[in-house]
């Protein structure tokens, strides 16, 4: 009864008060903080004599299957009598059970939990920080119990100028810049020619999307003392739910549930399972019966899905600023960054596809390719020991024409200008990055000083120091324990990249072992394609070994991780991230590295090859070359990989959800799935991942280098990215808005750690194509051949005239007499030309076998290598220096950025003198009419 009447007495004292604040000189506001503190203290203390003499909160004699049990506080009933309530709000499962009071967040646990008495503390002490509280249990389980918190105005205010949210306060003025003559003119040229085409079809209409006022908006950080600055139209709508949410949870994150310096924090409490399961509500259904086009959206979430998770809208732009409101600028970001990595993926595509038509339509004049073809009398040597037979150079005629739609002229451009595109795209997203952060007001928004992690808590606790930021003791990690712990760390890493490169050299061995295998093939078919079913079968097993390394990299990188004991929550993320992107990116490329650089480089030659454990006969190229071999690795593993992955984000999500409905129909029927409340809902979706938006992240950027890193020796790459990202877009739209429950919505500036993992891959891409074409294509053979020894030999020309003869001339000689026993061929080569074979070719630059130093390197080999060394170097260098000046000539701030930046810094402050100014007036006028004396100050 003293609490009860404790709190009306509080609200007649605010009733009274408030009419007279305007019109006095006294600061009531202090007055009736101390009240609402001493509030707090009381009911604090009535809720720990409740919790002591009262039965349990989890008593199953106060929830029922759809009963709402209240534990809000009586002053908010009072608030409710007399308003009228929307029934909508009352049954779409957003409402408390006054059909006011929206949840903001919700909290699950089982009543078989035994962690009671941490509940209850932390449930006594949300109740004590003013948030507003239903408990309900499950329809499907009686022992879940979900609990529904509400943050009302007061808490809201209050701790929105904690953490500084910036809400809007004036709408923007706009003006426009000074136009010269010139360009209006060609602004007018630009006009009728948009006439004849579509009206923007990638443009999403405007009609469909509401009006985000915040965008349009200056906005400051929110102060209570300065609310009459601010826009406010209803209380209940001014903060979004995304930010609603936010509040709630920074709250949730710094209320104690057990008495002791560190019990503290929901997040504590989910990872000893006191709480099941801890999310924001969507926003209702993403499905509606009505047409968005005539009825308009039911919500926000139905409106991301008409508008972005739709595969009708496939082609249109991100309704980017509806994803930030509704999922936060974290996910916001990613988005951004996947849309605008798309977009820049368009013209690297396009010349791609260029290079490969460029090879379609000069295929039938390149003069190598004939030579190929007609070289009937040409024997080449067997490429393996024994089964694999002697082979005409015409057989190759096919892959020599399918090298040269790859290994062109344009190659050598195609890679340059990517290099130059990986730095361009960096550049701009920086620029891109700006002007998202400035719309999104991330301008001078710095984090939070970070929680430490528990388990760092837990393993440091006897050792302190006073935080330097804080000025409180906490945790200390010594440094001889760091670094201890970072080299048994460095030594997990190495010792799993040598099983990488293990698991690569498996590979070699089972295409050394196959090729003579296949040879021998009952199937003419395969018998006659051994090198091609060798190199196919070998990447598709390289491909299943790749994902099952990468389910033990993740528990690797998982163990190591936590082993070093980061001290903070991204600490941990980014030094996890570090982790599985360079596991991920060795077990991606490892193979596609030894194909491109070491496939057929160390053979030996026919007489004296190479083995391993001087048992195996090291692989060899193909006549035509190894480049067909590195496009096969990389368009499959590109293919499968992409493919597998979207498999696995959308496909496995899908097939929980439609068991979980399926369970809930035959239990419940089809009526009854629809009558589930908006929480129930909610936790029957699969939660988001643990790690966030890693998988995301690293999908894409491992992509990111296989687009980059050898796209000299596959330049389609390009294209097969935007295809896949056309498609990933849509599915991970999809993913977060029907799939998964609503993440919370977290601020970002940037996308962290991943920008300088993509500043790395662009430079390593610079010196893999810069080997690719120098060491794995003919490029450069055939420039020397060209200049040096070709028709055209010192007259400066490099046609297709200037390539005759250059087969014969890339081609050795060897005595079939002087094959090694275990090498020799059980064919003797006679059905060629009816009588045994006394010479056969092989590629390479050596002497013939008659001369006085038998298969020793010719001069044309040496010229052919420093020109390769000279051309690595030239290449590199070239291209880092353009790389540098691109950097250094594109501005990290756009200038139209810049000065709207300094515009805007100007106008608030004109505005927010203007609006203090008016506010002083106002209350001198009300004095002067009231007849209440004043001082006469200015103004």
């Amino acid at each position: 009864e003293g609490r009860e009447d404790l709190q009306v007495n509080q609200l007649e004292t605010q009733v009274w008060i408030k009419p007279d604040i305007q019109k006095t000189d006294v600061d009531f506001s202090e007055i009736l903080n101390a009240i609402q503190e001493i509030a707090k203290d009381v009911n604090i203390f009535f809720d720990e004599l409740e919790g002591v003499n009262s039965p349990s909160k989890d008593d199953d004699s106060l929830l029922h299957h759809g009963n709402l049990t209240s534990t809000s506080d009586d002053a908010s009933r009072l608030e409710v009598v007399g308003e009228e309530v929307p029934d909508k709000n009352k049954t779409n499962g957003l409402y408390f059970r006054d059909g006011k009071c929206r949840i903001d967040y919700i909290l699950v646990y089982r009543k078989s939990n035994p962690q009671t008495e941490k509940r209850e503390v932390f449930e006594r002490n949300i109740r004590a920080e003013g948030l507003q509280m239903e408990k309900e249990s499950s329809l499907t389980n009686s022992d879940i119990i979900f609990v529904k918190l509400h943050a009302p105005w007061e808490v809201l205010g209050k701790y929105a100028e904690l953490m500084n949210v910036r809400m809007p306060f004036r709408r923007k003025i706009y003006y426009l810049h000074r136009r010269y003559k010139f360009m209006n003119r060609i602004e007018k040229q630009i006009s009728r020619f948009r006439g004849w085409l579509p009206r923007k079809p990638m443009k999403l209409d405007k009609e469909t999307l509401p009006d985000l006022e915040e965008n349009d908006c200056y906005t400051a950080p929110f102060s209570q003392q300065r609310i009459h600055h601010f826009i406010i139209h209803n209380k209940d709508t001014f903060f979004n739910n995304a930010t609603r949410s936010r509040i709630v949870h920074h709250i949730l994150q710094r209320v104690k549930y057990e008495e002791g310096k560190n019990k503290i924090g929901l997040n504590r409490l989910l990872s000893n399972g006191s709480y099941e399961a801890a999310f924001p509500l969507h926003e209702g259904s993403y499905r509606s019966k009505n047409s968005i086009k005539t009825h308009g959206a039911e919500n926000h979430r139905h409106l991301l899905y008409e508008c972005w998770a739709s595969w009708g809208v496939w082609y249109k732009y991100q309704p980017l600023d509806l994803v930030r409101r509704y999922f936060g600028e974290k996910i916001g970001l990613y988005f951004a960054w996947l849309g605008w990595y798309t977009g820049m993926l368009f013209p690297a595509a396009f010349i791609g596809l260029f290079v490969f038509l460029y090879g379609v339509t000069t295929l039938n004049h390149c003069q190598v390719s004939k030579e190929v073809c007609q070289a009937t009398d040409i024997i080449m040597c067997p490429i393996c020991d024994k089964y694999c037979p002697f082979m005409r150079l015409s057989d190759s005629c096919i892959y020599a024409k399918v090298t040269h739609l790859f290994d062109n002229g344009a190659t050598v451009f195609f890679a340059v200008f990517m290099a130059v595109w990986a730095t361009v795209f960096l550049e701009f997203w920086k620029r891109r990055r700006a002007v998202i952060a400035y719309d999104w007001d991330l301008i001078d928004w710095e984090e939070e000083e970070e929680e430490i992690r528990p388990q760092f808590e837990a393993k440091y606790s006897k050792k302190e120091r006073m935080n330097p930021i804080s000025g409180k003791p906490e945790p200390y990690q010594a440094f001889a324990d760091k670094c201890s712990r970072l080299i048994v760390s460095a030594s997990g890493i190495f010792f799993m990249i040598c099983v990488v490169i293990a698991a690569v050299f498996g590979i070699v061995i089972y295409r050394v072992v196959t090729v003579s295998t296949f040879a021998a093939f009952k199937w003419a078919l395969i018998r006659n394609n051994s090198q091609v079913a060798t190199t196919g079968t070998a990447v598709c097993i390289n491909f299943c070994i790749i994902m099952l390394l990468n389910v033990l990299y993740e528990k690797v990188a998982l163990f190591l991780t936590n082993l070093e004991q980061p001290r903070t929550e991204s600490e941990w993320e980014n030094s996890f991230t570090l982790k599985m992107f360079l596991f991920q990116f060795v077990n991606l490329n490892s193979s596609t590295f030894y194909i491109a650089f070491f496939l057929g480089r160390f053979t030996g030659h026919p007489g004296a090859y190479l083995r391993l454990i001087n048992r195996w006969r090291l692989e060899e190229c193909h006549p035509s070359g190894c480049l067909i071999d590195l496009c096969m690795q990389m368009g499959i593993i590109m293919v499968l990989k992409q493919t597998w992955n979207n498999f696995m984000e959308l496909g496995y999500p899908l097939i929980q959800n439609w068991w979980t409905r399926r369970k809930l129909r035959q239990e419940y029927g089809t009526q009854g799935k629809t009558s589930f409340p908006q929480w129930e809902k909610d936790y029957n979706l699969q939660p988001m991942n643990a790690y966030g938006l890693f998988d995301e992240y690293l999908e894409m950027i491992l992509q990111f280098g296989f687009t980059t890193i050898f796209v000299a020796a596959f330049p389609l790459a390009p294209l097969l990215a935007l295809l896949n990202n056309i498609i990933e877009i849509r599915l991970d739209a999809y993913k977060f808005v029907t799939q998964w429950r609503r993440p919370l919505a977290s601020r970002a500036k940037d996308i962290g750690i991943w920008y300088g993992i993509l500043e790395g891959i662009g430079i390593l891409s610079v010196i893999t194509n810069a080997f690719v074409i120098a060491v794995t294509s003919d490029f450069i053979p055939r420039l020397v051949y060209a200049y040096k020894y070709g028709p055209c030999a010192g007259q400066g020309e490099a046609g297709q005239k200037c390539m005759v003869g250059y087969v014969n001339a890339s081609l050795s000689v060897f005595l079939v007499s002087d094959f090694e026993n275990r090498s020799e061929p059980t064919s003797n080569g006679s059905e060629f030309s009816g009588s045994p074979l006394k010479y056969c070719r092989y590629r390479d630059y050596r002497d013939p076998p008659h001369s006085p130093v038998p298969y020793g390197y010719t001069l044309q080999f040496w010229h052919v290598l420093a020109a390769r060394l000279a051309f690595i170097i030239v290449f590199e260098h070239l291209v880092f220096c353009i790389k540098h000046l691109i950097s250094y000539l594109i501005p990290d701030l756009p200038k139209d950025l810049r000065d709207r930046m300094r515009r805007e810094k100007y106008l608030i402050q004109e505005m927010m003198y203007e609006a203090e100014l008016e506010r002083l007036q106002k209350e001198r006028k009300e004095r002067k009419k009231n007849g209440k004396s004043y001082h006469n100050e200015w103004p």
